[in-house]
Formats: structure tokens, sequence, C-alpha cells
């Protein structure tokens, strides 16, 4: 029973850090080279340099520890602490691609398509092994254990209403993109996190 519960812990950790590159891959590639938000935690960081000055590395990682706290009261260390792992190596993922100049190889709208299913998948993953993506994604994961509301839904509403913003004072073409992506995102995660449901053992979100 051990030697399960150890293969089965180490095979979460590698869905989770695969999981957490593919949401990496999917916003340095495809959505930020467009300009395109990825969530609402970092629409929030943007609105709070516009207002307050603030930087937005220093906002989005206050956001993030504000809403991991809420995490650990609401979800337990263990998802905390999975969300940190996700988070941190989302952020490598970023930073290592970022760090290469290279052109963008596809259009807006199908750049915006491409990392909308992507990341979808990923933080679908990740909230099927009991993590989210950090930022909003947290709050869903809250509500999705309190409520059962599906994060796919609960995340498109709150990402679109920082959006809504955020086009008031930046462009509404990017929020119609954004709007876009989101829709679609939100799909995907809720398609992953219900895929075969029921039969899935290993599957520490509804589990723990």
């Amino acid at each position: 029973m051990k030697k399960n519960k150890k293969k089965s812990e180490i095979l979460s950790l590698f869905f989770l850090t695969a999981a957490a590159m593919l949401q990496g891959v999917a916003m340095a590639c495809f959505l930020f080279p467009h300009g395109i938000a990825s969530g609402g935690a970092a629409g929030l960081a943007i609105l709070f340099e516009v207002w307050f000055g603030w930087e937005h590395s220093w906002s989005l990682w206050g956001l993030n520890a504000f809403f991991l706290i809420l995490a650990v009261r609401w979800i337990g260390y263990q998802s905390a602490l999975k969300t940190i792992l996700t988070v941190s190596v989302t952020s490598v993922t970023v930073g290592i691609i970022s760090s290469f100049q290279f052109e963008v190889l596809f259009p807006i709208y199908l750049s915006g398509l491409f990392g909308a299913i992507i990341f979808g998948i990923g933080v679908g993953i990740l909230f099927r092994h009991g993590a989210s993506s950090g930022g909003f994604a947290i709050i869903a994961h809250i509500l999705y254990k309190v409520t059962g509301i599906l994060p796919g839904k609960s995340m498109f509403w709150m990402n679109i209403s920082i959006f809504a913003i955020i086009a008031m004072i930046v462009d509404w073409q990017l929020f119609l993109f954004a709007l876009g992506t989101q829709w679609i995102s939100s799909k995907v995660i809720n398609q992953v996190i219900l895929y075969k449901r029921n039969s899935h053992q290993t599957d520490t979100s509804y589990s723990m």
C-alpha cells in the first residue's frame, strides 16, 4: 500500500510539473507576445501599476501570497504547497522562454486559440491533481471545493470582470481577444476536470 501511495504521489508531481510547464508555454509563446492577459490576477497587477505605481511583479506576488493564505484556510496545506510548486514552475518556464528572442509565428487570433487550448489543458490537469495555477484560479479552487462550482466557470467571470476594467483604461481590442481566449480555456478546463471523473483513481483534487 505504501509503495503504491508513493508511486501515486510521484506520478501526481510529474503531472503537476508537466501541466505547469504547459501553462508557461501557453503564456510565453502564444498569449504574452500579443499582449493577451492570461488571468485576472495579472490584470489586477496591471491596474495597481496604473493606479498606484506599484511594480507589476511585486503586485503579482503579493496577490498570489494573499490567495495562497486563503488556500491554506479552505483547501489545506497540501493543495497550497502544490500550488506554490506549480506557480514556481510556470514562472521559471515563462522566464526561460522569454529570455530567447523569437518571432511570433501566428497571427493574434491563432495564437489566442492555441494558447487558450494549451493553457486550459494545463490548468485542468492542475485542478485534477489538487493544485491550481495561482491568482484567481486559487479562488476558483476554493469555490470548487466549497460549493462544487466548476473552476472554468468561476474563473471566466472573475477574469472577465477585471479585463473589462482594463479595457476601459488600455485597449478594447485586447479585451475582445482576452474574452475569447478565456471562454475557450474555461471550456477546456472543465472538460479536462470532468474527463473520466468517476474512474480516475489518482485524482487527488476530488479525494482531498
